[in-house]
Parts: structure tokens; sequence; C-alpha cells
């Protein structure tokens, strides 16, 4: 379990909060590139960690992110206007380009504005856009942090799948705890029987070989930690499925299907995050046909709900906490341990969205907890995300890979090995992302 005081560190993501503070060392993912179709075309409110912006695409096709406010008398730049080179605010018609420099105060007299709008500055956010996903930076630096070589954003574009996204209502945290967790795969996502049939919505389901628990083994990083979940395969052989965890809130789960995949659980405040999941392949280009069945993820459950200008509606699947997830119990009675389908991280919310603390937050209060071994990856994860907050509070220092982003450069895999095999040693080539070269697929997720 955790203490009250580090549940309250690791869960808040506020401006000058030490989880929050460690977050900012870091390009976060954004909104996909496809929000912003065209250069002038009309902004986006969104909000990272708590704070509330601006996104738009100007004139020369360039991203910009500025503070929701004006800085003349605080009016939402939403309604801007976002012509010539910047975005006009509605109220005034003060403009501010993507750096947040001052273009015109036309209310001021035209002898005094050049030297007024020297003076006037509005918060901007360093934007950069790869692979359909425009990352943004929140920190305090002139210069950011070098941008992450995850492989997702080193790939040829036609390699990489538009990003699927899934808003989540619940902290961050909890939410993310559950791609860290493997032993859950056995219950909430497995199938009735070995010979159940695919449902009609949703995937078919997991199932181990055995039944017998996932063994897990951990190792700490520079850039965070990975670990192997160990089932046994009827011949005796060992299936490792070998994921990753990278600072600050990023992990790569495998799937066994050779791609090459990001998912990032993005905090929007302390109680909503998107998930979003990027996925491309290291040897390939993706099909049309690929590419729209990644695009119609959450078609088959009724898609997303018509959003709002908040951005905590944006990305919410139509199959929610208000609906019980489209859960069916003919389904449970027949063919999935839980009626939920299995589609994208639907059945996870339903564990992680219910859980709040004494105040009714989605924010769980992790002193109840009882963990186990199979939550290995879970407590040695919190341990490193406390470290990283704590030495940047109190030390100033910065976990390697905010600068060092060599050490993005890693992957997923799924392996087989012969019994008693040393699966650090045997897996070490899988576990590097090597151009040119497919991912580690020996077992599927779903057999």
């Amino acid at each position: 379990m955790l203490s009250k005081e580090n549940n309250e560190l690791i869960c808040r993501v506020g401006r000058g909060t030490p989880m929050g503070e460690l977050m900012r060392q870091y390009w976060i993912p954004a909104l996909p590139s496809d929000e912003f179709p065209a250069p002038d075309s009309p902004p986006k409110r969104m909000m990272l960690l708590g704070e509330r912006i601006v996104m738009f695409r100007d004139s020369q096709g360039r991203m910009g992110a500025l503070e929701e406010f004006c800085p003349h008398r605080g009016a939402s730049l939403y309604f801007g206007r976002n012509e010539e080179g910047g975005l006009r605010c509605a109220y005034h018609g003060w403009k501010f380009d993507i750096t947040g420099k001052c273009l015109d105060t036309p209310t001021e007299q035209p002898e005094r504005r050049e030297r007024f709008c020297a003076n006037i500055k509005a918060r901007a956010y360093p934007c950069h856009e790869v692979n359909h996903m425009v990352w943004v930076y929140l920190g305090s630096r002139q210069e950011p942090p070098p941008f992450p070589l995850f492989e997702i954003n080193t790939l040829p574009p036609d390699y990489v799948a538009a990003p699927r996204v899934m808003m989540e209502e619940a902290n961050w945290l909890q939410n993310m705890e559950g791609d860290l967790d493997s032993a859950h795969l056995d219950w909430v996502h497995r199938r009735l029987h070995e010979d159940s049939p695919k449902p009609e919505k949703g995937v078919r389901g997991f199932w181990n070989p055995t039944g017998k628990p996932p063994l897990l083994d951990v190792v700490a990083t520079e850039y965070g930690a990975y670990y192997s979940a160990k089932r046994i395969l009827k011949d005796g052989s060992e299936w490792h499925r070998v994921n990753q965890f990278i600072f600050p809130f990023h992990t790569m789960i495998t799937t066994g299907d050779g791609n090459v995949n990001l998912r990032s659980f993005v905090p929007l405040d302390d109680e909503h995050a998107m998930l979003i999941m990027h996925t491309g392949h290291p040897t390939q280009r993706l099909s049309n046909e690929v590419r729209r069945a990644q695009g119609a993820l959450f078609d088959e459950v009724g898609g997303y709900i018509e959003r709002t200008n908040d951005p905590r509606t944006y990305f919410m699947t139509k199959a929610n906490k208000r609906n019980d997830y489209g859960r069916d119990m003919k389904l449970q009675n027949e063919l999935m341990f839980v009626g939920i389908p299995f589609v994208g991280n639907l059945q996870d919310r339903a564990m992680t969205e219910l859980m709040t603390n004494d105040a009714g937050q989605a924010i769980y209060d992790r002193t109840k907890e009882h963990l186990s071994a199979s939550d290995a990856m879970i407590v040695t994860v919190r341990r490193q995300l406390i470290n990283a907050a704590t030495k940047l509070r109190d030390e100033g220092k910065l976990p390697p890979n905010v600068d060092n982003v060599e050490l993005d450069k890693v992957r997923s895999a799924t392996v087989r090995y012969p019994a008693g095999s040393d699966w650090k040693a045997l897996s070490e080539t899988a576990r590097r992302a090597i151009p040119g070269t497919a991912a580690a697929a020996d077992v599927g997720l779903i057999i």
C-alpha cells in the first residue's frame, strides 16, 4: 500500500505539485493532427496537467498552443479568429502568434501600439508535430528538452497509424496501472472456455493455457522499468510477455502481432486522462484496410459521444460508466468472464473508473490496498515515480531520459523460450528498438 502522503504525491499533477512538475519536464502528446485539418482552421480548447490551453494551426501550418486566457483581461482565446499568422482575441482584437508574441493591440492608439505590443506576451507552449500527433511542452526551460525518440516517432509516417484516443474518467495513475498488471488478463479479459468463439462485439478474449497465474520478474531502469509475466505453455516452454514503463506516463504492451506501440496516459487534470494508443509497424507500410480498422476501434460499441468545447468530453465513448460500459449479461453467461465487450481498454475502465476516495474523487485511497506478488511491477513503478518526483523537488535532479532520449528506444515483446532460460539475456535484442527489424511476436495475445 501507499501512505496517504505518497498517494497524494503520485496522483496530483497540477502546477507546483511534485508529480506535476516531473511531468512538465517532458514533451506530452496532446491531440491528433487531424483535429487541426488545415491552416487557420478553428482553434481547440485543451487541458493538460490541469492547465487550460488553446491549440491552433496557423496560416503557415505551424501548431501553436497558448494559455486559454488573453493577457488583456482574460477572455478565452478559444473564440479568437485564427488568421494571418496568429490568433486574434474576439473581445478586443489583441493578436498573438504561436510563440506568444503580441502582434497587435487595436484598442491602443496607433502611435503607441508597437511599443505597447513589445511589452505584452501570451503564455505559449512549444509544439512538435510528428506521425499524426501533436506534442506540447509545458515546462519552464527556455529551450525545450530533446524530443523523445520513441520508435513510433521515428518511423516513416506511412508506417504509423493515426493515434486512437479514449477518455478515461479517473486519475491517470489508476488507469495506467492496468497496463502494468499482467495478472488481470486471466480474469477481466478472458473468454469462459478455451474453445469459446469470438463474440459479436470485441475480440475473442485471453486464454491462459495452464490456468496458473503468471510469474512476474521486474527490472528497474534509468528510463522507468520493464518486466516479464511468465506463463507456461502446454508443451512446457515459457511464454514471456515483456512490457515497458517509460517516464513519466508511457507504457508499451505487447499484443503479439508484430506491431510496435506507445501508450500514453495523459492527465487532463487529477480526475481525467486520455489514453493515447499509437501503433505502427517497424518494417512495412500500413495498408488502407489496416488504417481504417485502427480508426474504427470503438465503432462497434457506438463510437464517441457528441463532444462539447469541454476537453473532458473529447474521445468519450458512448459505452461508459453511466451505462455499465455496454455490459451484456448474455455475453457474460455464455462467452466472456466479464460481459463488457473486449474493445480497447473498455473493460479496464470499468475496473478503474469506479475507484474513488472518501471525497468521491476518482483517485483511489491506496492505503486500503492489500498487494500481492502479482503486483510487483505496480510496486516498482510507484517507487520509481515517487523517487523521481522527490529527487526533482528536493535535489533538482532529473530522470536521465529527459535529456538522454536514446533511452526511449525500447520495445515490448512476446517471446517463447525453453524452460529455465535466462529471459533477460535472451530478450535483450527484442527489448531494443532496432531500425529495420520486426518486433518479437512469438505468441499472440489471443491464442
